[in-house]
């Protein structure tokens, strides 16, 4: 071999040798656990399409199998509330839930699921994905060692089950209701006894005058759990849970050991959820309402105005105290209300002309 063909081979081989460990990398399998807030059955969360178990179908026919993930229930591995502490300990891979339930954690993780008065589901994603959004999401969530992702959304979602009608702000006092988030805060503010239950618990506990009413998310869930059967007043519209994201969490150590390929399949696998979750719910949504009121005796109605105006008012003030407190929160809080004050002008032009004057 002359000196030309010898340098040349030896340059090949050592080019092999640098590649070797990315490709052996890029090659690799991997096999996480991936826990839940939600029980393994529950539609829309668990299973169907845009679901957490529709996520892991599509994370592995993208990757080819290279990247299993196990999925666990609430309560088969760890209780319902306690995934994101297993994910940030490096004890699953993954959680799916909502960030809202984290905010004994971080005030700021509010604002990633929902706020009260807050974006609808254009303008949620509007911000998430352009306006900074999951950047600061990702801030918020360094410290605890996690990875977040939106993989879902209901939508605009329903104010919940009563069972006394709503008539003026005074009717909230005493009553004992499930609703989690900051909604929870404002109406604790009018002398609301909160509780934060798990889904598969509500309907037990408004059976039995545990609670007095309760909020879940809309026309077809909340049927699915018979919350009808128990409450006959049904209130619109889910002022505090305008546009409600789902979250996917992924310990940081794991999502750093999977080469890119990995990570973009996962993230637009979240990206597909978040899309097909959404229409999911538009479409089951419009068919059960029809149902609970036609067929099974609800009254739907929307809250009255006076009603709104103050939950409206009492909303501002504990998002100000909050914010007031924690540095972290008035970060988010000034990028999302600074998104919101330039969407809705445009969205009240386009969609509110839209529902008001153009419809057929």
């Amino acid at each position: 071999m002359d000196r030309r063909n010898l340098l040349k081979s030896g340059a090949l081989v050592a080019a092999a040798t640098i590649a070797a460990p990315a490709v052996a990398r890029a090659q690799s399998r991997f096999s996480w656990k991936m826990t839940s807030a939600y029980g393994s059955r529950a539609a829309f969360y668990s299973v169907g399409p845009g679901s957490a178990t529709d996520l892991i179908k599509r994370i592995d026919d993208m990757s080819g199998g290279r990247l299993k993930i196990q999925f666990f229930g609430a309560g088969e591995l760890v209780p319902a509330f306690e995934g994101f502490d297993a994910a940030s300990a490096g004890t699953v891979e993954m959680n799916y839930g909502n960030s809202y339930f984290w905010t004994g954690k971080s005030f700021a993780a509010q604002y990633f699921t929902a706020v009260p008065f807050g974006l609808n589901f254009q303008g949620m994603n509007g911000w998430l994905y352009e306006g900074g959004g999951i950047q600061l999401w990702r801030e918020v969530y360094d410290r605890f060692g996690l990875v977040p992702l939106p993989c879902g959304n209901t939508g605009v979602q329903m104010t919940g089950w009563f069972r006394k009608p709503i008539t003026t702000i005074d009717d909230f006092k005493g009553l004992k209701m499930r609703i989690p988030g900051l909604a929870g805060r404002v109406y604790q503010q009018l002398g609301v006894d909160v509780r934060l239950l798990p889904g598969g618990e509500i309907f037990p506990a408004l059976e039995r005058g545990v609670i007095d009413a309760a909020e879940f998310v809309g026309p077809f869930l909340d049927r699915q759990l018979g919350l009808q059967k128990v409450a006959k007043h049904y209130y619109t519209t889910g002022w505090h849970e305008t546009a409600t994201v789902s979250e996917l969490v992924i310990n940081k150590k794991a999502w750093d050991s999977l080469p890119k390929d990995l990570q973009a399949i996962v993230t637009s696998a979240a990206d597909a959820c978040n899309a097909v979750s959404e229409a999911w719910c538009q479409k089951n949504n419009s068919e059960a309402f029809e149902d609970l009121v036609k067929n099974q005796g609800v009254i739907a109605a929307p809250l009255p105005d006076a009603v709104v105006a103050s939950l409206r008012e009492i909303t501002g003030k504990v998002l100000e105290e909050a914010i007031a407190k924690d540095p972290v929160a008035k970060k988010v809080h000034d990028s999302y209300f600074a998104f919101k004050a330039k969407y809705e002008p445009w969205t009240a032009l386009s969609e509110g002309v839209y529902h008001n004057k153009v419809r057929l």
